[in-house]
């Protein structure tokens, strides 16, 4: 089954204002959507999801990407990205996942930015208006704290019980006024191996 796509839906935030103190630099927060048909709702337990997502995640990453990319004005701006998905109530969350957590999808936005780090992201399940959240982080540096963001957002009519909610999502900037440092302080001030914070 070919995809179906009923909707996309673009969004940019800009916070002038954190704290009653006004930004030296507004964030600048996108996110965009494409909400499509389940292609394995009503069909009951589908063993082998491999067809659809080769069909499907390729199509949507090269859709959401260059509708960020539209909207950013390039990769090169972009400096903390992610991902989310959110499946309506009909289908389960291993199908909300296979459209995100495949490189046939999320290849397409890591090279257009020109990233290093994975893919922040989230697979949820839920019904129409539901929450939907996409974890943002730099795209070179997992450890960069004031790029930890998140956006937040729902869509009136989506997703269907027989949909999918994909969408990417980037910052321009960081959070306003960030002030908590970063990860390689805390393992230094630690006595931690900074190239290791797992230790492991």
């Amino acid at each position: 089954m070919a995809l179906q796509i009923r909707k996309t839906l673009l969004q940019v935030e800009n916070t002038l204002i954190e704290g009653g103190k006004a930004a030296p630099v507004p964030l600048k927060l996108f996110a965009a959507f494409a909400v499509v048909k389940n292609p394995w709702a009503g069909r009951g337990f589908v063993e082998d999801l491999k067809p659809e997502i080769h069909k499907a995640a390729p199509v949507l990453g090269a859709l959401l990407t260059g509708m960020i990319l539209d909207a950013v004005g390039s990769g090169e701006a972009v400096e903390a990205y992610g991902k989310t998905a959110v499946v309506g109530l009909d289908g389960e969350i291993e199908h909300a996942s296979a459209l995100i957590h495949t490189l046939r999808f999320g290849n397409h936005y890591r090279t257009a930015v020109g990233a290093k780090s994975y893919l922040a992201f989230c697979n949820t399940r839920g019904p129409a208006n539901a929450p939907i959240m996409i974890p943002l982080m730099d795209k070179n540096d997992e450890g960069r704290r004031s790029h930890y963001l998140t956006i937040q957002t729902s869509i009136a009519d989506a997703p269907a019980a027989d949909e999918i909610v994909v969408g990417l999502g980037a910052s321009v900037g960081g959070r306003p006024h960030h002030r908590i440092g970063d990860r390689y302080q805390d393992l230094r001030d630690l006595d931690q191996d900074v190239s290791n914070p797992a230790g492991v």
